[in-house]
């Protein structure tokens, strides 16, 4: 839809009653995954709930959780709890390879009597002081249950460690959550959470707003159906016009480079270049999307930094937090490139896996528009980390 159209308009066509019905569905799925990430932001323990009618599962975030949330699990579990770390956090707590077939989710290991909230922070944060106990490998937890549980943990963009113990519900899950006043939310629900985001996005407010490279422009706002946090469409004059597919470029959030200019990456100069870059040809598409730190929300970035300052590069530092080295959704561009109206692009991009995650989505990538920048003494690492860890093309 042209920027000139009326945000009425776009809401009138978004409110048919098969709209109305699949955001009232989505609304229903998320929202119990997003109160149990509240949940687990705040040091309490969630219900995740098993296909199993009859298994359920506690989880508490390891870097948060306290004496009465830790004696909580205890108390309800059907057996003591047991801490899950991601594979990778688990080799370097162990100094070596982690117990775990290929592909599993997480690595149990059992508490020590008398656990405490120090001992666990320093067994999830690699920044933190090396625990002075090493865990022993517990039996492991099925699948299902580490994978949502790792997961929980991710999209509250805390350490994928936590804690967890088995439940049985008697069949009936809602009634134990209830009587023990726990949040509950399907594992499944958790597993296809951030597609189920991407599907449920809406366009809530767009206006003119005119900028320093690019003073025809629109800024559009789009929401998931969990009211969670907003995705920006920032569009430059009439890419609907254009003659050839619109330049389109995905920029993940970076609050230390976007915003305050910081030296230790090149977002701040790709994101202003990018407008600029946009202005000069007459048109072009933004999409400013909320991925903080490839994926891991701004707190872990800076965990990440830390680890880089001790001898770390971008790919290692991620993944030493227990991380992929890259945990972006490129399905929510997808998705904001359809409402747009916007199917075949170019982008503007360094990063041939932006190229691939859009064909996968369905969006026809009709070129690659190279966006680089001379590197300084305080990126030329990163820059370099990025062509040979992730085959970014300079």
């Amino acid at each position: 839809m042209p920027p000139t159209a009326s945000l009425a308009a776009a809401t009138a066509a978004a409110e048919t009653p098969a709209a109305l019905e699949r955001q009232v569905e989505g609304e229903r799925s998320l929202r119990p995954v997003h109160r149990a990430v509240a949940e687990l932001r705040r040091g309490a323990a969630a219900l995740l709930v098993a296909s199993n009618p009859r298994s359920a599962w506690l989880v508490a975030a390891a870097e948060l959780a306290s004496p009465a949330t830790l004696s909580r699990l205890a108390a309800l579990g059907a057996a003591p709890p047991v801490l899950l770390l991601a594979p990778t956090r688990a080799a370097a707590v162990l100094q070596g390879p982690a117990p775990v077939g290929a592909g599993a989710p997480a690595v149990a290991f059992r508490l020590p009597p008398g656990v405490t909230p120090a001992l666990l922070r320093s067994l999830a944060d690699p920044t933190a002081e090396p625990p002075q106990t090493r865990p022993e490998p517990a039996p492991l937890v099925p699948v299902e249950a580490a994978a949502a549980s790792i997961q929980l943990a991710k999209l509250a963009r805390l350490l994928p460690a936590v804690v967890v113990a088995p439940v049985d519900t008697g069949g009936d899950a809602s009634g134990l959550a209830q009587r023990h006043d726990l949040l509950a939310a399907p594992a499944e629900a958790v597993l296809s959470y951030p597609d189920m985001v991407a599907a449920t996005l809406t366009r809530v407010a767009e206006a003119s707003v005119p900028l320093e490279d690019s003073a025809a422009t629109r800024i559009i706002a789009f929401r998931p159906a969990d009211g969670g946090t907003e995705h920006l469409a920032i569009v430059v004059g009439d890419p609907w016009g254009a003659a050839t597919p619109p330049l389109v470029r995905l920029h993940s959030e970076c609050f230390t480079g976007d915003l305050l200019g910081s030296l230790r990456c090149d977002c701040g100069p790709q994101l202003r270049g990018a407008l600029k870059r946009m202005a000069e040809e007459g048109s072009g598409v933004l999409l400013y999307l909320s991925q903080e730190g490839r994926g891991i929300g701004l707190v872990n970035k800076l965990r990440a930094y830390e680890l880089q300052d001790r001898g770390a590069d971008t790919h290692d530092a991620n993944t030493r937090l227990g991380y992929g080295a890259d945990e972006r959704n490129f399905l929510i561009a997808a998705a904001m490139l359809r409402e747009l109206g916007l199917g075949t692009v170019r982008i503007l991009t360094n990063n041939p896996d932006k190229m691939a995650a859009l064909e996968a989505c369905g969006i026809t990538v009709a070129g690659r528009v190279a966006h680089a920048f001379p590197a300084t003494q305080h990126n030329a690492r990163y820059l370099r980390t990025k062509a040979e860890r992730f085959g970014h093309l300079f």
